[in-house]
């Protein structure tokens, strides 16, 4: 018999929008898998519905968005929206990308988690969403 706390971390990586690159993505995406966390990867072009949507089928502990084109004030606020319209309080949303520390400060203060500039080494995220995982939800 397991118990939930030896489940593994569940974690969904999606790309929002019309950003045709996700080799950062699929790099992260292995690079969790590489440390024991499930990965749920949607791949390209996904609106924040569909992010949001596949995230509740999934029951993930964590959502990592990859956003390059510049519209991380647009996405990371539609997705914490609606993640806090279905009751996700419990659920990380985190990301990376080329974000100017201003935009970072305010999507922050929305309630978005860290986010993670081009070059942060793989185990650092995965530090960071485990011990936001084991620090926020209810195992």
């Amino acid at each position: 018999m397991h118990n939930a706390s030896d489940r593994p971390i569940r974690v969904l990586v999606g790309k929002v929008g019309l950003d045709g690159h996700d080799r950062g993505a699929r790099i992260i995406a292995t690079a969790l898998r590489d440390a024991g966390m499930e990965v749920i990867y949607t791949g390209l072009r996904q609106t924040p519905e569909m992010v949001v949507n596949a995230a509740l089928q999934e029951d993930v502990d964590a959502i990592g968005i990859s956003i390059l084109s510049g519209a991380h004030m647009t996405v990371f606020p539609k997705i914490i929206a609606l993640m806090k319209e279905k009751g996700m309080d419990d659920v990380l949303l985190t990301g990376g990308g080329i974000i100017p520390d201003e935009d970072r400060e305010k999507l922050q203060a929305m309630g978005v988690g860290e986010l993670f500039p081009p070059g942060t080494p793989t185990s650092d995220i995965a530090d960071y969403i485990r011990n936001w995982v084991r620090a926020h939800r209810d195992f």
